[in-house]
C-alpha cells in the first residue's frame, strides 16, 4: 500500500478509480452480481481499469429484456458520470454532465463504453418502438434520443445519490496502489486488485436489491 503517489498520478488514478467504482456500485444497486475491481496507472499517466460484472440473468419476457437493457445502459453511463464527481469530502457531489459526455466521446479511453451503449440503445429502440417504419429516419433518431435522455437522467440521479459510496471506494482503491517490480528496467507502474470478497467486507451492499428512483 502506498500514499506517496506523484500528484499527477494520484489525480488520474482517482478519476479512473471513480469511473470503475461507478460501474461497480450502480451495477450492484441495479441487482447485477459483481466481482472485483482493478486499476493500473503508470508514471506517464497511461491507465487501465476494470470492474467485473456478471451479465448472466434469466430473461423470460420482452419486458424483462427491456428492463435488462435499460439497467445495462445505466451501468455503462455510470462510469463516465462517476469519473466527474468531486473527490474532496466537502461540497456537493454533483455529476458534471458536459465532462461525462466528453468522456463517453473518447476522453480517457471510455469510447468502448460508448460503443456498447450505441448497440444497446438500438436494440432497446427496436423492441420499444417495434412498429416504427424502418424507413422513417427522423422518427428513429427521435426515439433513440428519447431512450438515451431518459436513461441518462435516471443514471445521473442514481450516481449522485450513491456519490459518497462511489468516491469512498475510489479513494480506497487508489490508497492500495503499489509500485510493481519489473525485470530489467525501473518500475513505473502502480497496480491494485480489490477482489469481490474484499469489496464485500469494505462496503457491504445488499445484493440483488434494486435501487428505486
Amino acid at each position: 500500500m502506498t500514499t506517496k503517489l506523484p500528484t499527477a498520478v494520484r489525480d488520474r488514478a482517482l478519476q479512473i478509480a471513480q469511473h470503475e467504482m461507478g460501474h461497480y456500485v450502480v451495477a450492484r444497486a441495479l441487482g447485477f452480481e459483481t466481482g472485483g475491481v482493478t486499476l493500473t496507472v503508470s508514471k506517464d499517466l497511461r491507465h487501465k481499469g476494470g470492474a467485473t460484472i456478471n451479465l448472466v440473468q434469466p430473461i423470460s419476457s420482452m419486458e424483462a429484456m427491456k428492463a435488462y437493457l435499460e439497467a445495462r445502459m445505466m451501468v455503462l453511463f455510470a462510469g463516465a458520470m462517476a469519473q466527474t464527481l468531486p473527490s474532496a469530502p466537502s461540497g456537493e457531489r454533483c455529476v458534471d454532465m458536459s465532462k461525462a459526455t466528453a468522456i463517453l466521446n473518447g476522453a480517457y479511453g471510455a469510447e468502448r463504453d460508448d460503443a456498447k451503449l450505441r448497440e444497446l440503445r438500438h436494440l432497446l429502440r427496436n423492441i420499444t418502438y417495434a412498429t416504427t417504419n424502418p424507413e422513417s429516419s427522423d422518427s428513429i433518431t427521435a426515439e433513440l434520443r428519447t431512450i438515451n435522455d431518459r436513461l441518462w437522467l435516471r443514471t445521473q440521479e442514481m450516481v449522485e445519490a450513491l456519490a459518497e459510496t462511489i468516491t469512498a471506494l475510489g479513494a480506497a482503491l487508489v490508497d492500495r496502489l503499489v509500485l510493481v517490480e519489473q525485470w530489467g528496467r525501473p518500475a513505473d507502474t502502480y497496480e491494485v486488485v480489490l477482489t469481490g470478497e474484499i469489496l464485500e467486507r469494505m462496503w457491504p451492499l445488499r445484493r440483488g436489491e434494486p435501487h428505486s428512483l
